[in-house]
């Protein structure tokens, strides 16, 4: 007997891809493992068609609206007189809504999974059940982003303040009007539960694909004592944070204790934003998936640990999942380590911001320790964060919403 699909249209403000970290390539793989079980009709906003061929496999059927120039001067205007933020502005498109309003009129869907809260505007109003997938909690990101900024942005502070608001305000509203909302960690679980006063947000646990804990490692560690930061797309706020810090505090203190220790900074757009800082010990890289000289699995296993203190939390760092099921132990901070239960000291190490140099010093510095640390890690990724195990519970959210 043929078995029956769940059709499902689903909207995501970008092309889930393989070459990039973060939501596109957890979207990719989500769409991947659901694929079985689900016919899916994917509606996304892209500036352009990168990776499109890959994602077109698992899915029934591909729409992709063309987005225009994120820093448009017209959208920054029409932000100051705007109900919406500036992260909303920019993903409302006329042409994005208009085809997700004909799917939904000529087509019968049994949910909808839109990935990210900023394109929901865009959504008409339907009786098919919405699940919103919030990778992190935007305003929290950018709160935070507010509150750190130096020099002469803090003229800016007045008109960001406002716009976080604003964020805020949406991604509440969102929160509390869809058929569910779906977390990438525990704190964002009970964060939306306290604001919304919902009881039935769901918890997806992210996870990494089975190519990065079922490899044998192919590439022989450094022959010296190397720091990884990465694999990260560096237009990403936080990432650029957690560098700086690195550069600023953490990156002197290790050079003066280990003088022939490498930093690899590691990422999408990477020399777009670090290139002043290469050196003889100082490593700049651009490293996805399509194309370049090396992917991220080769840093994974060429350096000894993935230095990352994150200056805020939210969700799962799928760099932490990959690096760790590549046997690379990470030392982070608290917000760091969202969404992934590990046993401190043993997997990795979650720290202080004042000992991250101290620690990753000592695993340097322990050979035996690091690879006992390393192998725990590559352990616990293989056993509960595989992307078969966290894409069940998305199937069981969806049964649970279409049985109802």
């Amino acid at each position: 007997m043929k078995k029956h699909k769940r059709k499902i249209l689903m909207i995501t403000p970008y092309i889930p891809r393989l070459s990039q970290s973060g939501g596109q390539n957890s979207s990719f793989y989500s769409i991947k493992y659901l694929s079985p079980d689900n016919d899916i009709t994917l509606i996304c906003l892209s500036p352009d068609e990168e990776g499109l061929s890959d994602v077109q496999q698992f899915c029934k059927k591909v729409i992709v609206v063309k987005r225009g120039k994120t820093w448009d001067p017209k959208k920054v205007f029409l932000t100051g007189f705007s109900q919406y933020p500036f992260l909303v502005v920019k993903h409302i498109n006329k042409n994005f809504r208009q085809a997700i309003k004909q799917e939904l009129e000529t087509d019968k869907f049994d949910l909808i999974h839109c990935d990210c809260f900023y394109p929901m505007p865009n959504i008409p109003k339907t009786k098919v059940p919405i699940v919103l997938v919030d990778l992190t909690v935007e305003y929290n990101v950018y709160k935070h982003y507010v509150e750190t900024i130096t020099g002469w942005k803090k003229l800016l502070r007045p008109l960001l303040w406002v716009d976080v608001l604003k964020l805020k305000f949406w991604e509440t509203y969102y929160w509390k009007n869809t058929r569910t909302v779906v977390a990438f960690a525990e704190e964002d679980r009970e964060l939306i539960s306290k604001v919304t006063g919902r009881t039935d947000i769901e918890l997806f646990q992210n996870g990494v694909d089975n190519k990065f804990f079922e490899s044998n490692p192919k590439t022989p560690k450094s022959k010296f004592p190397s720091v990884l930061f990465g694999v990260s797309n560096m237009k990403w706020m936080q990432n650029r944070e957690s560098v700086e810090m690195i550069i600023k505090d953490s990156w002197p203190e290790i050079k003066k204790t280990i003088p022939d220790c490498k930093l690899y900074i590691i990422g999408r757009h990477a020399p777009d934003y670090y290139s002043h800082y290469r050196s003889d010990d100082i490593i700049v890289e651009e490293a996805d998936f399509d194309g370049q000289a090396h992917d991220p699995m080769y840093y994974y296993q060429y350096c000894w640990l993935l230095l990352a203190p994150m200056g805020s939390g939210g969700g799962t760092r799928n760099k932490f999942l990959e690096a760790m099921a590549c046997r690379l132990p990470i030392v982070t901070t608290p917000e760091g380590m969202g969404g992934i239960k590990i046993e401190n000291f043993k997997e990795s190490i979650v720290c202080n911001y004042q000992d991250i140099g101290k620690n990753t010093i000592n695993l340097l510095k322990d050979n035996k320790k690091r690879i006992t640390m390393g192998e725990a890690a590559h352990k616990l990724i293989a056993s509960k964060y595989s992307y078969q195990n966290s894409v069940n519970g998305l199937n069981q959210i969806y049964q649970k919403i279409t049985n109802d």
